[in-house]
């Protein structure tokens, strides 16, 4: 899974999802600090220097890496009629044959809810993963009561697949899980 070119471009309807740049921050960090209080009941505790150029500089530097390893792949969604940054979408964890799967992460700005930007980023997402990547599953997990993240998955294909207890820190607290699965159709494999 190495060797996916670091300038790759998924475009759908309405979006384009492309991989997370240096020239994002100011987006980013505009975005997040206005969605703060929307996003930090459904993400890991958010560190002390958070939507600093120190904490960009950091991630950058790490999805970068990761991404020309081939061991995670982390996007941002922008709306094509502004270039809106919309928010992000990240596949982690990229295990190789014979696992060939990925665990799916998302985001997105407290002002862009209800509009189905996500669904159709996680749809684009997972539809690149199976034939980019050539993964065969991608996983998801999300606290029980996070309704949207529910049917978001739900409305893109995953399955329910069990709950795994204390499974990630979400906002300084280990929290039980609902996992869910993709797999890549019989037809695609």
């Amino acid at each position: 899974m190495q060797g996916v070119p670091l300038d790759t471009l998924i475009t759908t309807g309405r979006l384009v999802i492309a991989p997370a740049r240096r020239a994002d921050f100011h987006d980013w960090a505009r975005l997040r600090r206005e969605s703060r209080t929307y996003l930090e009941p459904w993400e890991p505790l958010w560190p002390l220097d958070a939507l600093t150029r120190r904490d960009w500089n950091r991630r950058i530097s790490a999805w970068t890496n990761a991404w020309k390893a081939g061991t995670a792949f982390v996007f941002f969604t922008r709306r094509q009629t502004d270039n809106a940054l919309l928010g992000g979408l990240s596949l982690t964890q990229v295990r190789p044959w014979p696992a060939e799967s990925a665990s799916l992460g998302y985001w997105q700005g407290a002002g862009f809810e209800g509009q189905g930007y996500m669904r159709e980023s996680v749809a684009a997402i997972c539809n690149w993963a199976f034939s980019e990547l050539d993964l065969k599953r991608i996983e998801a997990g999300i606290v029980p009561e996070n309704a949207r993240s529910r049917r978001v998955l739900e409305g893109t294909g995953f399955a329910e697949e069990g709950r795994a207890a204390s499974y990630l820190e979400i906002n300084g607290t280990r929290r039980d899980h609902v996992l869910f699965g993709l797999v890549r159709p019989e037809s695609d494999r």
